[in-house]
């Protein structure tokens, strides 16, 4: 497999204050790194695990021989219930908690073969375990496990290219000089630097392919007679937020948003919310100087069903005397910061000068 990434899709990209480390954290051979606040990697090193992929809110990794949407039709088209390394998926750890809510929500009967995985076994049963607790809060679905090779039918080990390299002669190394500089380009770290076409795509608002998926197959499934409150670290990529007084609405929160899951009006005088569109990539609460954002203790299920834009948090706005430009005001004389701020450097100028003088 070739791993991909977009750095346009990056939230460390959006902003430098991004605190994700999910890429980095998850990857077994520790060859993902920070490279000026931005992942990196070496393409020879990287092992197809899958845990990237699957583990970034926003979709910024990827890799070319796997796609999650084309998977989720040829699943559903089958005849068959399992999902197997040996069979059908490149590596199980290309499936994240959407994916699998989606997959079940979808599809009855769903199982998991986890004949011989143990590169990130603890973190697909985690996956595993989180998206059944879902599923059980407004279904009777459920994922199942199983540690039998289904299909007996094992893929042939395809040699690295690491290996390829370590096993060729110098005269074959020149002979298939292609082979051998592709090699040496992925031996190299691999580094991302933000251009004009990345700014570009930082500045647009999407939803991933993942939750995309997701939101359809809600569409298709039976609401519950009555909805629930699960615990908010108990679920990974989604959550509900609140608004505390301490915000002087500087507008970076929902200006950031890679998603528009936070948002505001033509006056800038509200903070709305989707929670549906939130990724839960945390980086909201990196930027906001003042933590005034926070997590709800529960996240409602019912949002899955019948998604709201809530308002957080209003404000005043109100006309300076000076600029006439609309402010967020919040009490005393009606001038806005920026005039405030230049009639105290005046002052100060002032003073200054006078003192120069005397």
């Amino acid at each position: 497999m070739s791993l991909k990434f977009e750095l346009g899709s990056c939230v460390r990209a959006i902003s430098k204050f991004s605190q994700c480390m999910k890429c980095v954290d998850i990857c077994p051979v520790d060859t993902i790194i920070l490279s000026n606040n931005i992942p990196s990697f070496t393409p020879s090193a990287c092992i197809d695990c899958g845990g990237c992929v699957s583990i970034c809110p926003s979709n910024a990794f990827s890799i070319s021989e796997f796609s999650f949407i084309e998977f989720f039709f040829l699943f559903l088209e089958s005849d068959d219930n399992i999902i197997s390394t040996n069979q059908n998926i490149p590596s199980l750890g290309l499936l994240s908690v959407e994916n699998l809510i989606s997959l079940a929500n979808a599809k009855d009967n769903i199982e998991i073969d986890m004949f011989e995985v143990e590169i990130l076994k603890d973190y697909i049963l985690s996956n595993i375990e989180e998206a059944n607790f879902i599923l059980s809060s407004y279904s009777d679905r459920e994922i199942k496990i199983s540690y039998e090779n289904n299909k007996n039918i094992k893929k042939e080990k395809v040699s690295s290219r690491r290996e390829f390299l370590s096993n060729i002669s110098l005269k074959e190394g020149v002979k298939h000089k292609a082979n051998f500089d592709e090699k040496v380009i992925e031996d190299e770290l691999k580094t991302f630097d933000i251009d004009l076409s990345n700014i570009s795509k930082i500045k647009d608002k999407y939803i991933p392919d993942s939750r995309k998926v997701l939101l359809t197959t809600f569409k298709r499934v039976e609401k519950p007679s009555s909805y629930e409150v699960l615990p908010q670290e108990e679920v990974s990529f989604i959550s509900q937020k609140y608004i505390e007084d301490s915000c002087t609405n500087c507008q970076i929160c929902y200006r950031i948003c890679p998603t528009r899951a936070l948002s505001s009006d033509a006056k800038f005088s509200i903070i709305n919310f989707d929670s549906i569109l939130c990724i839960k990539c945390h980086l909201c609460h990196d930027v906001c100087e003042l933590d005034s954002i926070k997590l709800q203790n529960g996240f409602e299920n019912s949002e899955f069903f019948e998604p709201r834009k809530r308002a957080l948090i209003t404000f005043n706005i109100k006309r300076c005397n000076e600029c006439g430009n609309n402010f967020t005001y919040f009490e005393g004389e009606r001038v806005c910061p920026r005039c405030k701020i230049e009639e105290e450097e005046s002052i100060t100028l002032h003073q200054n000068a006078k003192n120069f003088i005397f």
